[in-house]
Parts: structure tokens; sequence; C-alpha cells
């Protein structure tokens, strides 16, 4: 190839990249969608999807009038996770304040409470839990448990010896799950933008119309990929690095990886995503066949990924099929920058991945869309 045909060839795919960004950002109303929801999301879901359990409310039935019995009821009342104790009479108002669902546990405090604790030292006391709320209600159980551990029973003043268990939370010492779910989501959102970005490329041209003048512009199958895949991996980018700022700057989330490293992990993953959504946009016919086919990849992709809960608890099939989502590979890279700071090769084992899937949906995008031009 001559130095005067490879300048032809760089002056046709620029033209298809500024073709391709005026496309995308010269409407406000769009520069708006692509940039605003983006960081709303990362700001609303980081306090939306928390792991936490507040604010919530649990039904006690005191059967007993001792000291010890009214104890626990006042450790309750002084816990910062319940909002109110509703005290009841019977075991039939406790039920049905479960089963109504005005409280998500309720607690039996049987009449020898104190009288057991007296004698054995240790009492017992009936915990019903609303099962269809299962994750927050293993929760409140777990906080139940802290709360009766704390509370010691003993008429002599004489400190009793322990045997304690100090446990040091490694990465993230006061369990903040801003932590967490912040570096998640912001993979997490980068991927919808890219994908959907991507996606509505080629569905836009046949939707207009001009699809027929790719069809018979010089430019070949590859300058057409890179043209629609340069705008989306520049946007989703800086999307991207925009949303990690404010995880440094605004969540105060500390980083302490390599940002080389991770540039590369974003990079190798924005193209992951761009292959995909070059395919869902070579099969699509209109931009909303485009966008269905976009979440329809999307939001199985999210869930397989180990975003929301950990890959090694699916079974075998999903956990085969969650190495081949590009998002897997990043979430551990993204994760491990911002709390552990992951070694190199420890980077390096996740970054090969994305190099191959890359490839393999680049790959793909470059038949479809070729099949779609002839």
């Amino acid at each position: 190839m001559s130095y005067q045909h490879f300048r032809v060839i760089l002056i046709r795919l620029y033209a298809q990249f500024v073709k391709e960004l005026l496309c995308i950002l010269r409407d406000p109303r769009n520069r708006v969608v692509v940039f605003v929801p983006p960081l709303l999301q990362l700001l609303i879901f980081s306090y939306a999807a928390t792991l936490e359990v507040s604010n919530v409310d649990i039904a006690v039935y005191n059967q007993d009038t001792g000291r010890e019995a009214q104890e626990v009821v006042w450790r309750l009342e002084a816990a910062r996770f319940i909002t109110q104790v509703h005290h009841v009479h019977s075991n039939t108002v406790l039920r049905e304040q479960l089963a109504q669902g005005k409280v998500i546990a309720a607690i039996a405090i049987p009449s020898d409470f104190s009288r057991t604790v007296a004698i054995e030292g240790s009492g017992r006391a009936q915990v019903l839990v609303d099962g269809r709320r299962s994750n927050s209600g293993q929760i409140v159980v777990g906080y139940l448990s802290v709360i009766a551990k704390n509370i010691h029973f003993t008429a002599d003043p004489t400190p009793l010896p322990e045997t304690s268990v100090v446990v040091r939370h490694w990465f993230n010492p006061n369990l903040v799950y801003l932590w967490f779910m912040v570096p998640g989501l912001t993979g997490t959102l980068a991927f919808f933008s890219a994908l959907m970005i991507t996606a509505l490329s080629i569905a836009r041209e046949r939707e207009l119309g001009t699809f027929d003048q790719l069809l018979v512009s010089p430019a070949s199958t590859l300058e057409i990929i890179l043209s629609k895949s340069l705008p989306a991996l520049v946007i989703s980018t800086l999307l991207a690095l925009l949303m990690i700022s404010m995880a440094i700057w605004f969540f105060r989330i500390p980083f302490t990886g390599s940002f080389g490293l991770l540039l590369i992990g974003l990079i190798l993953f924005i193209l992951s995503a761009v292959g995909i959504g070059l395919v869902v946009s070579a099969i699509s016919m209109t931009q909303q066949q485009a966008i269905l086919g976009g979440f329809v990849i999307g939001v199985p992709t999210v869930l397989i990924s180990g975003f929301a809960t950990p890959v090694e608890n699916m079974p075998a099939v999903l956990q085969w099929l969650a190495q081949a989502i590009p998002l897997t590979h990043f979430l551990v890279i993204i994760e491990g920058s911002f709390l552990k700071a992951m070694p190199p090769g420890d980077i390096l084992a996740s970054l090969w991945p994305l190099a191959v899937i890359a490839a393999v949906t680049l790959t793909m995008a470059t038949v479809f869309v070729r099949g779609r031009l002839q």
C-alpha cells in the first residue's frame, strides 16, 4: 500500500468519524442523554442499591417483666437500624404484624426468660422473620444476633474471662458498601453506554435512509466498522473516566491501583461492548429493535457478570458463560484497582480474556456488517 493510498484511507476514516460524532452529539438533547443519565444513575443507584438494612420495624411480645427481658427490649429500641419497636400483647397480633408486612421480624420473649437467665446464664427468645424479604431478613437476623451477643447477664461484679475473636476486614475496614457498589456501577453503566451508542449506529443509518449511501461509498467494511466503533469508544471511555473521577473525588473511594492498567482494561472492555453493539445494530432494522436488542443482551450480561451475586454461587453452566462476558473480567480489574492495589500480574490475568473477547466480538461485527453491505 502506497503512502498516498494510506493517506486517502485516513482522510475517509476521519470524515466518517466526524460524521458519526456529529450524528450523536450535534443535537443538544443527544449530548444531555449521552452524559447526564449515566452520571445521575451512578448517584442514584449508588445509594439505592445498598446491601445494608436500615429503617425497619420490629414487633416484640414480651411476656416477662424481669430485668433481663427488659434489657433485651431496651437494646432493640436503641438499635440504629430499627425505626420503631411495636409492642404487642398476644402471639396472634405478633403474627398478624408479620403477615401484613408491617414488620420485618417479630420477637417473642417467654415468661420464664429472666428466670432462665438467672439459673443458666442465658435465655432463649423466638424470632420470626418475614421470608418474603429473604435477603433483608437474613441481614436483620445477623444484626439481632450481634445485639444478643453484646448482652451479658451476670450478678457477679467480677469480670468474666472472655475468649474473643478479633475480625479485621481487609481492603474495606468499615464495610462501606459504596466502596464496593460504585466501581461495579461504573463498569455496568459504561457497558450499557457503549452498547446502546453502537447498537443505534447502523440501525439509525438504515432508518434514516442513509444506509444505501454506505453501499455505494468507496469505504471498505473495515473502514465502516472503525468509523462506527471509534466514536462510541471515545464517548464511553470519557464517560467512564468521569464516573471514575466521581468515585474518587465525590464518593471518596480510595484508588490504590495502577491507572494505566485500568485505562488499558477500560479500552479493551469498551471495545468488547462496541463489538456486541455492532452485531445488534447490524441485525436490527430500526432503532427501536436495536434498543430492545441491547436490553435483551445487556440485562442478562449484568446479572451473570457477578455484579450483584458472586459467579462462584451460580451453576457451572453459568460460570462458564460468565467467562465469555467482558463485564465479568472488567469488574475484577476496576474493583481491584480501587480497593486492593491489585498486582499487575493479576490484572493481566483479566486483561487477556478482555482482549480475546474484544477480538471475537469485533470479528463477528465485521462479518455481520459485511453481510448487510453486500
